[in-house]
């Protein structure tokens, strides 16, 4: 039996509420870890044989829940700047990705995995091609993983990429690839047409799976999705083909009125991405809005070519600053619920909430800790607040993942060759630029 004892931490948790909601508290408790489970969170455990964290004076929390990124694309860190979204997906990352092999995959895939791992994350939402290569990446670092294979098809639409879908999905072994979980992936709905909406549409029903995928990331999209199938409001379409499907929709910056009531009708998640959005000029989305619609809101950090990095606790400052600043009121998205947004709302929207997503007695061990030693936590005085504004990736010093340690005091446990990871990433990206 492989236990793990995590004694005196501070330690995040959530508590349900009379009107069901969550409230996120802390407590200087102890955590006990049989296998891949937790067992016990109580005071002054005593267990034998057990590996001992000492915990004390940090914060254990659950590990971050990524719910939209394209982890291959960490080669495309800081590649352009300046550009629309259209302008940096046509003429700046879709020429570049042709030129990929699978081997590039696996290699970049690598170097985001190793960088989510070193900054909190337990789990990636993953959309890209040579799915293949990024599951075999997860092999050597096994952080929990959501495989799709990004979904494309206008005018005449092709089969392949559907095929590709097909074969990775039948072909899996869930004895072995516990960590890792199935969804289909549509790249977008200005990027489809009808017939492959129905053909998605029926592949999410058949094999009971959800559907990722963009939507409504800036204006342009928003006019192309209405001009192309001649709607009035772009979840119609969502309502018309992905009624019964559990949808997991990346971005929407910009909906109309009647979105915000289709989707909490159709009981969508949505990602907020804010550091993205704010990169390619895309706008900021109404999440207050959403919230009032009781729409289930998580967080993700995109690629890298947008984002910058997979620093999740970036993406929980900007997403709370950001609301503040642009409702000019300082109440709204408080710490509590950004921190639930980052890790048990991504659970909740991947259906997994009764596994992980939380540290509760029972459920998957994804664990993290953080020190707080660091001049600009001094004085702790609001330990949730500070998770949010002032707590960086870097401060991570152990990442769990199903009860496996796979980060212990900021060094990687599984055998990488770091060095030799980043020195193909920076080959890749020299040849694919040339």
């Amino acid at each position: 039996m492989n236990k793990i004892l995590i004694v005196n931490g501070n330690v995040v948790l959530f508590e349900e509420q009379e009107d069901f909601t969550l409230k996120t508290v802390v407590k200087n408790v102890d955590i006990l870890v049989n296998d891949n489970k937790i067992v016990k969170i109580e005071k002054d455990i005593l267990e034998q044989d057990a590996k001992v964290i000492d915990a004390t004076g940090k914060i254990v929390m659950p590990g971050l829940i990524n719910m939209h990124a394209h982890i291959p694309m960490s080669i495309f860190r800081e590649l352009v700047d300046g550009c629309t979204l259209d302008k940096w997906l046509n003429e700046e990352i879709w020429p570049r990705e042709d030129k990929l092999t699978p081997n590039d995959v696996y290699y970049s895939s690598m170097l985001s995995l190793i960088e989510a791992c070193k900054t909190g994350t337990t789990l990636l939402n993953d959309q890209y091609f040579f799915t293949e290569s990024s599951i075999k990446a997860t092999h050597n670092l096994p952080l929990r993983y959501v495989v799709s294979r990004c979904l494309t098809g206008t005018n005449s639409p092709s089969n392949k990429r559907i095929d590709e879908w097909l074969e990775i999905y039948n072909n899996r072994n869930e004895d072995i690839d516990t960590n890792i979980y199935s969804v289909l992936s549509l790249h977008g709905l200005y990027t489809t047409d009808k017939e492959y909406l129905k053909l998605v549409s029926k592949l999410c029903n058949e094999y009971n799976l959800s559907l990722h995928m963009h939507f409504c990331e800036n204006e342009k999209e928003q006019n192309d999705i209405k001009k192309m199938y001649k709607v009035k409001y772009p979840s119609e379409i969502l309502e018309k083909y992905f009624q019964d499907i559990n949808l997991i929709l990346a971005h929407c910056v910009k909906l109309d009125k009647e979105d915000f009531s289709s989707l909490r009708g159709l009981r969508a998640n949505v990602v907020y991405n804010p550091v993205s959005n704010l990169r390619l000029g895309c706008g900021i989305a109404d999440i207050k809005n959403m919230l009032k619609n009781h729409i289930n809101v998580c967080l993700g950090t995109d690629g890298q070519g947008s984002s910058s990095n997979l620093d999740m606790f970036e993406a929980m400052n900007f997403a709370s600053l950001i609301q503040k600043g642009y409702y000019e009121n300082p109440t709204i998205l408080d710490a509590s619920t950004i921190i639930q947004m980052a890790t048990i709302n991504g659970a909740k929207a991947l259906k997994l909430d009764k596994k992980i997503g939380s540290i509760e007695v029972g459920k998957l061990a994804d664990i993290i800790i953080v020190d707080t030693s660091k001049i600009t936590l001094k004085p702790m005085n609001d330990i949730l607040s500070n998770i949010v504004h002032n707590i960086k990736g870097s401060d991570v010093t152990h990442t769990i993942v199903n009860g496996q340690i796979l980060m212990e005091d900021k060094k990687i446990t599984v055998n990488l060759n770091q060095n030799d990871i980043i020195e193909k990433c920076n080959e890749i990206a020299k040849r694919i630029s040339n």
